[in-house]
């Protein structure tokens, strides 16, 4: 009667211990979201494309109805790095004739994306500086 005392209570111990495992687990998500993507801090030099630049432009521009592949805002998609690099949007090196940079400051133009926007709020100046920098250093698929 003892032995299965002790094996319940091992089997209660395991259990408990599998459950917290799992909400441990669960609560691991490194998944970026509107939430926190402010919360990355894009560097002031070396800004890699795929670890930054990409995952701005995924949550803050590529929603439905702007700037993904079926939408296509402006005829102008950033769902991949090809799309972004478009000439005349990013040019490569240069930030004063990149329209890209003129949209997300606002430079004469309705900042991107807009203030207000049901899906998305404005890039902070972290992200629109990371991407500048991006863009000078070449605009890098990196």
């Amino acid at each position: 009667m003892m032995e299965i005392k002790t094996m319940n209570q091992i089997f209660s111990k395991i259990v408990i211990l599998i459950l917290i495992l799992i909400v441990v687990i669960s609560g691991c998500d490194d998944t970026l979201n509107e939430s926190n993507i402010d919360a990355v801090v894009i560097p002031d030099k070396n800004v890699s494309y795929s670890q930054y630049i990409q995952p701005v432009l995924t949550i803050k521009c590529s929603t439905s109805g702007c700037h993904d592949d079926e939408s296509r805002a402006g005829n102008y998609s950033v769902t991949s790095w090809s799309n972004v690099v478009t000439p005349g949007i990013v040019n490569p090196g240069d930030i004063e004739t990149s329209i890209l940079v003129w949209r997300i400051e606002g430079m004469g133009v309705e900042i991107m994306p807009p203030i207000g926007a049901l899906l998305s709020k404005p890039l902070n100046t972290n992200q629109v500086n990371g991407i500048k920098t991006w863009i000078k250093e070449g605009a890098k698929s990196n």
